[in-house]
Parts: structure tokens; C-alpha cells; sequence
């Protein structure tokens, strides 16, 4: 049982309402996001139309304000939108799912002009007004909104995506807006200016229009492994096996065409389709070769009969093994996983590791570390040596880790297998970086 003084909803609730109240008080001095948050509570409690005027005042003063959002800033203002949006698809829409619908466009609304004053290098901005598309689909859904109504709000707000955040709106709209009422909205745009491409797509497909959809690309697109692995998909959804593989053909002899993984994904499950299951197995072993795509594999050997696919991994580690890219071999052994082989191979492959990619080296490490101390203190070395040759300060308090981690890793290698220890290469380290003293101030640390 939790102690009365932990931090749970129930102890706080033993302190009353009138000490909470007072707690809040103090809390939100000074801190706009909170007071609006409390306010936007104070109206809920009143009714969908008090939370309603309360949600137009702050979205009316978003769309004033001029003020540019930089990082620092952007992490309030994602705060109080989402507060808003909180309010319009909760309390709101519980009582008035029209008001809601309202609300949420308005929301909407500010996407251009908010995205156009704020620093959004993370994406989290354009990420809300995204989600916003799919929570407009649901209360529209939940309102029964008139499709006419809809049609001029969706057409506007097409009109003002400069940033993509309504990418997904016509997707999104399709099932509330039907087929009369996307010929409507593709009507309103051609109004408005014009429609492009993407848009016809997205409305083809939400009309179920696959010959008009299909009349959308010339011949010449198709030679796009991506464009034709899009349409091929289309065409396998609508039944349509032989065209879409025909298709996926008109790409067959791109350049880049082993990275094109929807292409080939599309590929594979068109000859299943098709009942060509030799083939398609044919072609996970051909890109697994070339790629050492786990997910791929596993497909390969799940369709393999019994005891075969002991064989096949088999195959597979010894063709990791000699693939051209060490990296890669690296990647597939650790996250299997097979890590003797994967220990083995670090070892033997010692030149190989420059220690810049650190979303494969750092895990690898740590999932060796386990069982084969020597490989994990190869690799990390190699990531503490690429911070300090390249002087990638951002990296130092990681290199700090490392080395550390090396130094505890030492005690448990029985068994240097002729390559340097630790404490020598250590000594080495500072006799050959021992000028950057940011990084031996955080070692002494």
C-alpha cells in the first residue's frame, strides 16, 4: 500500500477541497499555461457553452498574437493547444457534438499562421494540427455533421497547408463526406484555384474511383519504384493482381531499385496474391540479401516446412557474415539475435568500427556487454574515440559512459585474445586527446 504521503489522486483527495484549491492557486502563480488550464475547468463546470466562450477567447488570442515561437516558447504553446483541444473533444462534444465540430475547426484554423511564427524543428507543432484532422473526422462522425457544411471548411483549409498538416484531412473526411460530397469539395477547390495532383489522388481513393485514380499517372511516373509500388497497391486492394504486377514490372530496372522497400514489399505480396509463392519466397531471399532485413527474413522462414528453416537461418548468418557492409552484418547479428556470432564478428572486424552510428553501436554494445565483455568494450571504445577525434562535444557526456562502462567490463575479460586492455588503451586515450579538457573534466567528475 502507497504512504499517505505519496503522490497519488486518492491522498490528494483526502486534503480536501478547500486546501487543493489553495495548493492550485499558489501552483499557478505565474504561470499562464496552468491558469488557463484551471480556467478552462472553471468553464467545463459550467456548461458546453461557458468551456465554448472560454475555448473562442484563447483561440481568438492565438490567432492575434505575432509573437515567434521559438524552442524555448514552443513547449507552452503546445501545452495550451492541447488543452484546447482537450476541452473541444471532451466536456464539449459529451454535451454539444455540433458545437464541437465548430470548435475544432477553429482549432484548425490556426494551423498555417501558428506554424508560420514558431520554430518546429521537432515536428510536434505540425503534429497536433494532424492529429486534429483525425479528432475532426470523429466528431463529425458523432455529430452526424451535414457533408454540405464540411465541404467549404475542408476546401479551406487545403488552401492553407504549407506545411502538411493536412495531409490526412481528405482520408480522414472521406467516410463522413462520401462519394457526392468529395466530388463536392474537388468542385470547391477548382473554384478556389485549382487542384493538384495529390489532392485528385486522395480523392479518387476516397470515392473508390480506382480507373480514375489509375488515369492519374503517365507511363513515364511508373518508372518510379515508388510511384508504381503506390499504384500496384491500389490495384492489388481493388482485385486486381496481374495489373498491379505489371506495373510494379514498368519499375523493375530502376536505379536504387534494391532500396525501394515499398516496391518490393508490394512485389511480394502481389505474387502471393497470385498464388506464385515460390517466387515471392524467391524474392525475400533475393532482398534479404542484399538488405539483411530481419522482419523479411522471418517472413522467409515461417513459409519454410518444417526443420528447413533451420537450414535457411543457418544460410543466413553465413551470408550476413560476408556481407559488404559490416554495419549491417553487425546490426542483423545483434538484433536477431545471435550474439556469439555477433561477438565473434566484432572481433574480427575490429578495423571496421569508426563508432559514428550511434543508434546501432550504443544498443549493440549494451546487449553484448552481457555475456561478451570484449566485443561491447570494442565497440564502445570505437563510439568514445569517434567523440573525441571528431570534437563532437554533444557526444563528450555519452564518451564519458563509455568508458566507464569499459572500465567496469574489464574485470569480467578473461581473455584479451592478443588486443589491447583496457588500462593501456585508456592511457593511449589521454596521451592522444589529452588537450580536450572539457571531456577529461567530466571524466574526473
Amino acid at each position: 500500500m502507497a504512504a499517505k504521503h505519496t503522490l497519488n489522486v486518492r491522498n490528494l483527495e483526502a486534503l480536501g477541497a478547500a486546501t487543493l484549491a489553495t495548493l492550485l492557486i499558489e501552483v499557478s502563480s505565474g504561470n499562464a499555461v496552468i491558469q488557463r488550464r484551471l480556467r478552462l475547468a472553471l468553464a467545463a463546470a459550467g456548461g458546453a457553452e461557458t468551456a465554448a466562450q472560454e475555448v473562442r477567447k484563447r483561440l481568438a488570442a492565438i490567432r492575434r498574437s505575432t509573437t515567434f515561437i521559438d524552442s524555448a516558447r514552443r513547449k507552452a504553446l503546445l501545452a495550451d493547444l492541447e488543452a484546447q483541444q482537450q476541452a473541444i473533444t471532451g466536456p464539449i462534444a459529451a454535451a454539444d457534438p455540433n458545437l464541437a465540430v465548430e470548435l475544432q475547426l477553429r482549432l484548425l484554423e490556426l494551423g498555417e499562421g501558428v506554424l508560420d511564427r514558431c520554430s518546429d524543428s521537432t515536428g510536434a507543432v505540425v503534429g497536433l494540427f494532424q492529429r486534429g484532422v483525425d479528432g475532426l473526422a470523429n466528431l463529425a462522425r458523432s455529430a452526424a455533421t451535414n457533408p454540405e457544411a464540411l465541404v467549404e471548411h475542408a476546401a479551406d483549409l487545403l488552401q492553407e497547408n504549407g506545411y502538411g498538416q493536412f495531409d490526412g484531412l481528405i482520408p480522414a473526411l472521406a467516410p463522413v463526406l462520401e462519394d457526392a460530397g468529395l466530388l463536392r469539395l474537388q468542385d470547391a477547390l477548382l473554384e478556389r484555384g485549382g487542384v493538384d495532383r495529390f489532392t485528385m489522388e486522395q480523392i479518387a481513393q476516397g470515392r473508390g474511383d480506382l480507373e480514375g485514380y489509375l488515369e492519374l499517372f503517365e507511363p513515364a511516373q511508373l518508372a518510379w519504384p515508388g510511384t508504381a509500388a503506390e499504384v500496384a497497391g491500389h490495384l492489388l486492394r481493388g482485385g486486381r493482381a496481374e495489373e498491379a504486377l505489371a506495373v510494379l514490372e514498368r519499375a523493375a530496372h530502376a536505379s536504387q531499385l534494391m532500396q525501394a522497400e515499398g516496391w518490393h514489399a508490394t512485389r511480394i505480396a502481389v505474387l502471393d496474391a497470385l498464388g506464385r509463392t515460390d517466387e515471392a519466397q524467391q524474392h525475400r531471399w533475393l532482398v534479404f540479401s542484399h538488405t539483411l532485413s530481419i522482419p523479411l527474413l522471418r517472413e522467409y522462414l515461417q513459409r519454410l516446412d518444417d526443420f528447413a528453416d533451420v537450414e535457411a537461418e543457418e544460410r543466413a548468418f553465413v551470408l550476413a557474415e560476408q556481407h559488404a557492409l559490416p554495419l549491417a552484418a553487425l546490426q542483423f547479428l545483434v538484433f536477431w539475435p545471435s550474439l556469439s556470432r555477433a561477438a565473434r564478428y566484432v572481433i574480427e572486424h575490429l578495423e571496421a568500427w569508426d563508432g559514428d552510428a550511434y543508434a546501432i553501436y550504443e544498443p549493440a554494445a549494451q546487449r553484448l556487454s552481457v555475456d561478451h565483455p570484449l566485443a561491447a568494450s570494442l565497440l564502445l571504445r570505437a563510439m568514445v574515440v569517434f567523440a573525441l577525434a571528431r570534437g563532437r562535444a554533444k557526444r563528450y557526456c555519452y564518451a564519458v559512459e563509455h568508458l566507464r562502462q569499459c572500465e567496469r567490463l574489464e574485470a569480467r575479460i578473461d581473455d584479451w585474445q592478443g588486443l589491447e586492455s583496457h588500462s593501456s588503451f585508456a592511457g593511449r586515450l589521454r596521451e592522444a586527446f589529452g588537450q580536450t579538457w572539457s571531456f577529461w573534466q567530466l571524466v574526473e567528475r
